[in-house]
């Protein structure tokens, strides 16, 4: 996200060219009081449902994937969705200023755009540049059950975009919150506050009301000066669930507004301005559990969104989504889920003399059919094969299969390996961007650029080593083809196309540790090494150099979860992340810590600690970036 945010805050064309030629546009689970409480049994055989998009253990799943549990977030202190994914050892979190991240599984961090975002079953990407603006994402993190991350593909399953990874964020039924909450705390880099309430409406009936505002001042670049990235965000929404012995409803719906400061490097001419963002969602579900095990379920949800950086971008987007998946009763040793969806999007921009989408007013179309099958060839082995047929405005149909092998060595150890092809598809961003708004044009859009791909091959292992130690370790490789790049033709004129391609492998693992019935240590660990080359015809424009050196070649991080009495606990993370060479980013190394104390048993007291010891950046050029100082956060939360 970094990249498209200076790009979208940047005013002089000269910025654009630099931008466009340094970044190609690559540029049911188990509930317990406390984490520590809960066994390493416990954790394994949480359930998720990212994966096959049903219920299954997590010690079954086939698929490098990482939970975060609720109670993981709480005990974290944060109060931001980025930052609690930094709780994700698969995940590649940097900060460029107060409101922009960069989040990526994998590699290829220039681009962002290669991670599917889901809330509770909505796609959060936006057709803009098939990436998140993190700034206008938010759920009550007191709300939230777990977040499900997947590194690697997704796309039979979720569609084009789920390349390095899904993000799958599910909050708790609202019959799992009732009652009343509120959460008021302060440190030196701003200030939140949020409530909720939760009641019921009959016998089968639960809702949730909540409410939050968070306030983030502005920081400082590594020489001392203010950056000018305030961030202010405020949302209401709610939540209802109802259900009888056979079907299940849900509702929910959020609204919000706020606004971020743009960056603009210490050079530029131009006065800064502040980005300013709102939106409206509304989403709907429906399950029935039918005879014999079978299943079905619909989904359907409406986004507006609203984005104006002023002055040369102004959009209002609207997206309808309707999801159906039916999965079948298990037939002797197969066991098929398959569905549809289809999704519409409306979006209306108001160009500026320095950039234009052409034509400023679209209207687009989504379809897909997929389908799953699970087999047991033995009691032991499970083949899972599956594809996807998704047909986008640009490309066409694009298909994306893939095939799963799971073999249980023993209960408790499990090995798998997958094979899949998936894809990016191309965005606004890459097709209809013209500079300046006017013949004659510097950069004319992409009228010859079609997907991204991605060939992905996996090896992992997920189990108990011992009965007090959890492990998963998955090793990858992967290949990408037709990379977007910015081309010069003969005529001078800049267009998008895709020459470039190149490789990726690395290797992910974490573990859990229970010293001690109160006390639990967990750690993870990444290596990545990315090589990416120009194809023949390529020009020298966007060199792999542009791409290549953006993603650290290692990170570790080390946790530690002590409930030092009934009311009282201390929670201990040190992370590193290695250096970066485009743009230079020294490595770091920062400890986070949390201490909270029950007052009483509705009543908590906390005193959170980031990036102790340890200022530094994390991402981004030199000249705007934030550097990073260390933040003490003191929380208030009442809860009855």
């Amino acid at each position: 996200m970094d990249h498209l945010q200076h790009r979208f805050g940047a005013r002089a064309l000269t910025g654009w060219l630099g931008l466009f030629g340094i970044a190609p546009v690559h540029a049911a689970a188990v509930q317990v009081s406390h984490l520590a409480d809960m066994s390493i049994e416990e954790l394994v055989n949480i359930e998720i449902t990212s994966v096959s998009r049903k219920a299954e253990r997590l010690a079954d799943a086939a698929a490098s994937v990482f939970v975060i549990t609720g109670e993981e977030i709480r005990r974290s202190g944060v109060t931001t969705l980025p930052e609690a994914l930094r709780l994700a050892p698969n995940l590649q979190v940097a900060q460029s200023s107060a409101s922009s991240y960069a989040i990526n599984a994998r590699g290829l961090s220039a681009s962002s755009n290669k991670l599917l975002v889901l809330i509770d079953g909505r796609s959060v990407y936006t057709p803009v540049h098939s990436g998140v603006f993190w700034d206008m994402q938010d759920v009550l993190l007191e709300d939230v059950d777990r977040i499900e991350v997947i590194s690697g593909p997704g796309a039979t399953l979720w569609g084009v975009n789920a390349v390095n990874g899904v993000i799958n964020i599910i909050t708790q039924s609202a019959k799992d919150t009732q009652g009343s909450l509120v959460a008021a705390g302060a440190g030196n880099r701003g200030n939140a506050t949020a409530f909720r309430h939760g009641g019921t409406l009959g016998a089968d009936t639960s809702y949730r009301l909540y409410g939050k505002y968070l306030d983030h001042e502005s920081s400082k670049k590594e020489d001392g000066s203010k950056v000018h990235d305030a961030w202010h965000r405020s949302q209401i929404g709610f939540r209802a669930d109802w259900a009888n012995s056979n079907d299940r409803w849900t509702v929910l719906g959020n609204a919000y507004e706020g606004s971020s400061a743009q960056p603009v490097a210490p050079s530029s001419t131009v006065a800064r301005d502040t980005n300013t963002f709102s939106g409206t969602n509304l989403a709907a579900h429906w399950a029935r559990q039918l005879d014999g095990g079978a299943s079905l379920s619909l989904q359907a949800y409406y986004d507006h969104t609203k984005r104006t950086v002023p002055p040369i971008f102004g959009q209002s987007l609207g997206i309808f989504d309707v999801q159906a998946q039916h999965a079948l009763a298990p037939a002797g040793s197969h066991a098929m889920v398959w569905g549809m969806q289809y999704r519409q999007s409306r979006d209306r921009n108001a160009n500026s003399v320095q950039l234009a989408f052409l034509p400023a007013n679209v209207n687009q179309q989504w379809t897909a059919l997929f389908a799953q099958d699970e087999i047991r060839l033995r009691e032991n082995l499970r083949l899972t094969m599956g594809a996807r047929v998704e047909h986008n405005d640009y490309t066409g149909n694009e298909f994306l299969p893939s095939a799963r092998l799971a073999w249980k060595l023993a209960p408790d150890h499990l090995l798998w390996t997958a094979a899949s092809r998936t894809v990016r598809a191309p965005a606004r961003l890459d097709v209809d961007t013209y500079s300046p708004a006017q013949p004659p044009f510097v950069i004319a859009g992409g009228p010859l650029v079609r997907s991204e791909v991605a060939r992905v091959f996996e090896v992992g292992y997920r189990g108990q080593p011992a009965a007090r130690v959890s492990f998963s370790a998955t090793l990858f490789r992967t290949t990408y083809d037709h990379l977007l790049t910015l081309e010069r033709a003969p005529s001078g004129v800049f267009t998008f196309e895709n020459k470039m391609q190149g490789r990726a492998h690395g290797i992910e693992m974490w573990g859990n540790y229970q010293a001690t019935p109160r006390w639990r240590l967990s750690a993870g660990l990444t290596a990545l090494k990315e090589k990416l080359w120009l194809k023949p015809g390529g020009t020298a424009l966007t060199t792999p150099g542009a791409t290549a050196g953006k993603d650290p070649s290692h990170t570790w991080t080390v946790r530690s979860a002590w409930n030092i009495a009934a009311d009282r606990e201390l929670d201990l993370a040190v992370r590193h992340v290695a250096s970066l060479s485009n743009p230079s980013v020294s490595a770091y190394t920062a400890l986070d810590a949390r201490f909270a104390w029950k007052l009483r048993p509705d009543l908590e007291l906390s005193v959170t600690g980031q990036n102790l010891f340890s200022r530094h950046s994390e991402y981004g050029a030199v000249n705007t970036r934030s550097e990073l100082p260390a933040n003490v956060f003191v929380k208030l939360l009442w809860q009855n």
